[in-house]
């Protein structure tokens, strides 16, 4: 069954993990064009995207606006309840929806997931339970792995990179 929905943390996972505040408070996080890239195939291949994070923050807000995810939701202090009543009012199996994550607040949430990736960096925990350990840390790259390896597995990848981007690979 083909994947329907990918839910991302974002601390760790669309990110570095660092959280960086300026002199007047303001917050700032370094995201990786590449996860962009992969996003923007992921979408391509009609999975649509959640951001499901624990903290609340305007630059999260702003790249998932930029993307045109279809989901962002901030401040959510109980992940599995969240992503179980989503995935019953959406009608989705476990087999449809995939989940990339890095520490323990994603582990409960992750085993109502037919397929868990997780950033080279991830904790033990959430190595342990993953269907696929990215090679590339979190914010480097590696939601972009963990697309790459849903689509390569359903056999679409290229013709998904073509589509969106005409690179002809």
């Amino acid at each position: 069954m083909q994947t329907k929905l990918l839910v991302l943390d974002v601390d760790g996972t669309l990110t570095d993990g660092g959280l960086y505040l300026d002199s007047t408070g303001n917050e700032t996080k370094k995201f990786s064009v590449k996860d962009g890239a992969g996003l923007v195939i992921a979408r391509k291949a009609g999975i649509q995207v959640m951001i499901l994070t624990g903290r609340e923050s305007e630059p999260v807000r702003r790249r998932a606006a930029e993307l045109s995810l279809e989901y962002c939701v901030q401040n959510c202090k109980n992940k599995v309840a969240y992503l179980s009543n989503f995935m019953a009012e959406h009608q989705l199996t476990a087999q449809q929806v995939a989940y990339v994550g890095d520490d323990w607040n994603d582990l409960a949430a992750m085993k109502l997931c037919g397929f868990v990736a997780c950033p080279a960096d991830a904790a033990a925990e959430v190595k342990a339970i993953a269907n696929y350990v990215c090679p590339q840390k979190g914010g480097e790259g590696a939601v972009r792995g963990a697309v790459e390896k849903l689509l390569n597995d359903a056999g679409i990848l290229q013709a998904t990179i073509n589509a969106a981007f005409g690179a002809g690979v």
